[in-house]
Parts: structure tokens; C-alpha cells; sequence
């Protein structure tokens, strides 16, 4: 069942979302038409395009490449490829937007990890001509792991099959099979053609068949369930400021930014790894300046505490009332591998979760998911790039944290090479 709120209120929440598709399913042209059709393009940067449409065409043909809005790099436009993840930043009067828009290539699954780690929604496109294909299998798994709340499966093209309307709910049809299997539980299918407009944020006239929303009004419309307030309380500290008082006394504070849950003067809190026990003296904004009476994700505060503990940056610093993060020394992650450097069983990395860092090793891999059909494959006995893998790891000392299912902060954590300090890994905590 979807949910929508009333386009009007115009004090939603910015919406991150990110698409994602197999090469030339038109991730670029569609963001271009979104930007294009919302008035979201200045006049200078439309000119531009404008000019590099021509000479792309050879002056033959005066319509507009949507795609040039998102193309970053010369290089990429002249292979006709996305090579990274790209930012793009737009808004209408009833949301604002944040678009990552990840590469189609398998060589680069790993910057779609990176992009759809902090999403509230992705768009998964698919070419109407050749329907599902491995990319979107493998697209829907990870974002399957990485627990993304809404999905909108996109059939792009439509126009390059007449816009019928039985190929399209083959498609749609098809893909809840795999939507099952990766666990991806809230998806809004659409028919669209990017390069025509239909559906993106105009309704399409050749697709009357077609009753549900178009796109823009799905994007501008989607609840964005931030239930961060309600779950425990987590802080993390990043710095230990000493800050002097007017009668010369030091005094420390531990600066940092809220990652779930709230927090109050006088609250008692654990501070974990040492498991020390003490309450909030008071609480100050990031001006130094200013107290605060209660404190919430996500902001950035800096607290300072009643006892005088040894509190280190990576420390975490949870109510003593709440559910207290897991505790341990071995755990067992997704992890997605990001380097051409395959694994070596014994390699020892630092692990990192927000400030903490400690020295790790993989004890085990456990399976790794094969994205072409969806199976595992048991016991394998390397790690490559890209490869997704549920791993058991082991740390130098107990670490507090959670599952990344239930608060995402306090489970995403890379692997970290020691040598030259380079991303091995991503890892979602199970």
C-alpha cells in the first residue's frame, strides 16, 4: 500500500533519492527531464546544454540532450557514459531534492553502495525494449540490503514499444518476483519515457491506460518515515574540546553530532567502550555559547558531563534508560568489496564505525550472494571486487553497535586498509 501526504504542505522534508539502472536505460536523460519539466534549470546552464545539444547532433537537430544537465566530466560525455555517483540539487515549491544518480556498469557496483547508502527512495529503470536484464537484479539486491524504504520501478522507453501497455505489466509482473526475493517490500511501478516527457512530470496522453501519479508527484508526495527521534539515544563523540572557565578551571567537552534518539540536562547516561556511568550536566550548540535543554538527531551539540571520565574520541555515549547498543567482539556483516586487491584470509584492516576505530580481521566468509540469479554460493574461498558477501569479523576489543536494519547509523562501518588507509569494504552490521 503507498502512502502519500498532501502535495500543499510545503514543510516536507528534503527528499534524497537516487536512480539506478543498467547502461543507457536513461538514468541521465530522466533526471534532465525532471530538472527541465520542474523549472529547475538556470538560464545560463540551459544555454550551455543547449550549445553542446547542437554540437553533439552536428547542428542537425535542435532538440535539447537532456542528458548533458548531469554529464560532470568532458571524458564521460565523450564515452557516453557515467562513471561516478553525481549530485544534482533541485527544487520545486513543494520539496526540495538531493539526486544521486550511480553508474549502470558492473565494474562499478560499489559507488552504487555508496550512493544509495544515505537514500530515503531509488528509482530502479528499466528499458521497456529488453525488460529486466542482470543489472536490475543486482541493483535490487543491494538495495535490498541496505534496507531502503521505497522503490519506484521505472519502465522507461515506452515510446520505443508504441507504449503497450501488456509489455509493461510483463515487466512489472516479473520484477515481484525479485522484489520478494531481495526483500524489497514497498515498490510503485510507472510507465515513462524520459526522452518524451510521458509520465514524468506531465501525465501522458499516449498512455490513458495508465491512472496512478506521475513521478514528480510520487517524489513531492512520499512520506519520509524519520522514526529517529523515537529510537535509543546514540552519540558518538568526535572531538574532546577543554574549554576554560571564567574562574580558570578546565572544564571538557565532548562535541559531536546526535545519530538517534534524544537527549536532556540531567540525563543519565553509560559511556561505552569503558561502560563509566554519569549524567548530562548541560548541553551547548555549536556556537559554545548557547545551552540547550534537549537535544535531538541530527544535531550537532557539544555535552558536558557531571564526573570527570576518560572519554576518547569513537567513544558512544547512550541513556542509561534505553536499549543499550550490542557489545561484542565478533559480529557478522554484509559487506560489499571495493578494491582490486582481493581478499587475503589472515589480512588484518582497521574498522571503522562513525569515529571508532579499531584493528579487525575477517574470520570467516561466510557466503557470498551471487547477483546474476539471486543464489548464495557457501564458503567461498576469495573476495573480489564488487563482490557482496556475509562475512564474520573480529575486533581487537568490544564494539558498541546495531543492527543497520534498525538504526542504519550505528551499523554502516568500513574496512579500512592499514597500510595505505584506502576503502576495502563496506559493511552493513547483522
Amino acid at each position: 500500500m503507498k502512502t502519500y501526504i498532501n502535495s500543499h504542505n510545503k514543510k516536507m522534508n528534503t527528499l534524497r533519492f537516487m536512480t539506478s539502472g543498467s547502461v543507457d536505460n536513461g538514468k541521465s536523460t530522466l533526471i534532465g527531464r525532471l530538472l527541465y519539466d520542474s523549472n529547475s534549470i538556470l538560464m545560463d546552464q540551459l544555454n550551455v546544454v543547449k550549445k553542446r545539444s547542437l554540437k553533439k547532433n552536428n547542428n542537425n537537430d535542435n532538440n535539447i540532450d537532456l542528458s548533458l544537465f548531469t554529464d560532470g566530466l568532458r571524458a564521460e560525455r565523450e564515452q557516453g557514459i557515467t562513471i561516478d555517483v553525481a549530485y544534482k540539487y533541485f527544487a520545486t515549491p513543494n520539496r526540495k531534492f538531493i539526486i544521486a544518480d550511480v553508474p549502470g556498469h558492473i565494474q562499478y557496483t560499489r559507488n552504487m553502495v555508496t550512493g544509495a547508502t544515505h537514500v530515503d527512495l531509488a528509482i530502479i529503470l528499466i528499458d521497456a525494449r529488453y525488460g529486466i536484464v542482470e543489472q536490475t537484479q543486482r541493483h535490487s539486491l543491494i538495495l535490498g540490503i541496505l534496507n531502503i524504504p521505497k522503490i519506484i520501478l521505472a519502465i522507461n522507453k515506452m515510446d520505443l514499444i508504441n507504449y503497450d501497455k501488456s509489455i509493461y505489466q510483463h515487466i512489472v509482473n516479473e520484477y515481484k518476483n525479485i522484489a520478494k526475493k531481495v526483500g524489497l517490500k514497498n515498490v510503485t511501478t510507472i510507465p515513462i519515457s524520459a526522452k518524451n516527457g510521458d509520465n514524468i512530470v506531465n501525465r501522458s496522453k499516449q498512455m490513458k491506460w495508465y491512472t496512478g501519479p506521475t513521478l514528480l508527484y510520487i517524489l513531492e508526495n512520499t512520506v519520509i518515515h524519520q522514526n529517529y527521534h523515537l529510537e535509543p539515544s546514540r552519540y558518538p563523540v568526535q572531538y574532546v574540546i577543554i574549554c576554560k572557565k571564567n574562574n580558570g578551571e578546565n572544564i571538557r567537552g565532548y562535541a559531536g553530532k546526535i545519530i538517534s534518539g534524544t537527549y536532556k540536562e540531567g540525563d543519565k547516561v553509560i559511556i561505552y567502550p569503558s561502560k563509566f556511568q554519569t549524567s548530562i550536566k548541560y548541553i551547548e550548540n555549536g556556537s559554545m555559547d548557547q545551552k540547550i535543554q534537549k537535544v535531538f538527531y541530527p544535531q550537532s551539540i557539544v555535552m558536558y558531563l557531571e564526573d570527570e571520565i576518560d572519554i576518547s574520541r569513537g567513544d558512544l555515549i547512550v541513556k542509561k534508560e534505553d536499549i543499550h547498543p550490542t557489545f561484542s567482539k565478533e559480529f557478522e556483516v554484509i559487506l560489499c568489496w571495493m578494491t582490486n586487491n582481493s581478499f587475503k584470509k589472515g589480512n588484518k584492516y582497521l574498522f571503522q564505525i562513525n569515529s571508532l576505530v579499531v584493528t579487525a580481521l575477517i574470520k570467516e566468509i561466510i557466503y557470498r550472494i551471487d547477483a546474476n540469479n539471486l543464489k548464495v554460493q557457501n564458503n567461498p574461498e576469495n573476495i573480489q571486487l564488487n563482490d557482496l558477501v556475509k562475512a564474520k569479523i573480529r575486533t581487537s576489543i568490544p564494539i558498541p553497535y546495531d543492527s543497520y536494519n534498525k538504526i542504519r547509523d550505528n551499523g554502516a562501518s568500513i574496512l579500512i586498509d592499514d597500510t595505505n588507509y584506502s576503502t576495502v569494504a563496506s559493511c552493513m552490521i547483522q
